[in-house]
């Protein structure tokens, strides 16, 4: 694989995987084209055009720190209509909605005015997803952005489609700000090209105690054989008062759940084929099977059994293999905001 060599590094730690590491997995991915090398680009040409991963994320290349959110961008925001809405909103099936970007310019590896184009996709609501396999383009939009400072746009997103709750993937493509190399594994690619945001973020109502909230959460697998990878909460601050979690692995997942062990921490088994989240803190499903670009998709429902007063937010996140088996890497997530308020 070959690796465009135009962009300085910094020596930093992935998960505590070092960047040399990583960069070796994507062999059969798409390597970036250097700029300076067989692309006829003037080394002066140079642009860096970045969207955050996280609120303090500056474009440095990877970017990634043990639970930071790199799945939940700062930068992207769903709104109903054309005009920007003040925090970002579940889309309604059938609707248009409009995704909202920042699009900083200048970033650490370049400066001057960019061309190219803004690319947004989707895909279930979950885990890890591959790339280009699981997503799902919505549109894309010619742009140029100013040589300083940040350029607001947005993307319309046409008759949003009926499976229920999504992530958004958003990915700035130009021949002068090319991708450091992209593979499978739309993590990887996420935290080593700062041209790509994810956003998987959901919003659940729990104004009514009793009431039930129930929200798909897909999974993946970007290695070439069967692997497994666990199931883990992490509230975002204070647990959510008097909440019961539920997974529904469905009966195939569950199966294979209970063949490996029915490993895991901070759980109980309710029913057939659901776990409840007893010890929101530290609780993880472990050693969840899931093979080579298969998509299963569990179902989480969430409740409370008073009137939150305030948000709660709780984040629920893919671990497992990006590049081999063995591997202990968040590789997707959602962070879940327990509302107060009917939206």
């Amino acid at each position: 694989m070959t690796i465009a060599r135009t962009r300085p590094r910094v020596a930093r730690l992935l998960f505590g995987a070092v960047l040399t590491a990583l960069m070796a997995f994507s062999v059969g991915g798409t390597a970036a084209v250097a700029a300076d090398a067989g692309s006829g680009m003037a080394a002066n040409a140079r642009t860096d055009v970045y969207i955050k991963d996280i609120a303090s994320d500056t474009g440095f290349e990877p970017h990634g720190a043990i639970y930071s959110s790199f799945f939940n961008s700062p930068n992207i925001k769903i709104c109903p209509t054309a005009i920007e809405c003040l925090s970002s909103t579940n889309p309604v099936v059938g609707s248009t909605s409009y995704i909202f970007v920042k699009l900083n310019n200048h970033g650490p590896y370049g400066s001057g005015i960019s061309s190219g184009t803004l690319k947004a996709y989707y895909t279930t609501s979950g885990g890890a997803a591959n790339w280009p396999l699981h997503w799902t383009q919505i549109g894309a939009k010619p742009l140029v952005v100013a040589a300083s400072g940040v350029t607001t746009t947005s993307i319309a997103w046409n008759n949003v489609p009926s499976i229920g709750h999504f992530c958004l993937l958003l990915r700035w493509e130009s021949p002068t700000d090319p991708m450091l190399f992209e593979g499978p594994a739309t993590s990887i690619n996420t935290q080593y090209n700062n041209n790509i945001a994810w956003k998987n973020a959901n919003t659940v109502p729990a104004a009514t105690p009793g009431s039930i909230s129930v929200r798909p959460y897909a999974l993946a697998n970007a290695l070439d054989v069967p692997a497994k990878f666990d199931l883990a909460f992490r509230p975002l601050g204070e647990a959510v008062p008097g909440a019961k979690i539920v997974a529904d692995l469905g009966p195939e997942m569950f199966q294979r759940w209970r063949a490996a062990g029915a490993q895991g921490e901070g759980i109980r088994v309710v029913g057939n084929t659901s776990i409840q989240i007893v010890d929101p803190y530290k609780a993880q499903i472990k050693d969840l099977l899931i093979n080579p670009n298969e998509r299963p998709v569990l179902s989480l429902s969430f409740s409370v059994d008073q009137v939150l007063q305030r948000p709660y937010m709780l984040q629920v996140v893919q671990v497992g293999p990006a590049k081999e088996i063995g591997e202990k890497f968040d590789v997707g997530g959602v962070d879940y905001t327990f509302d107060p308020k009917e939206r």
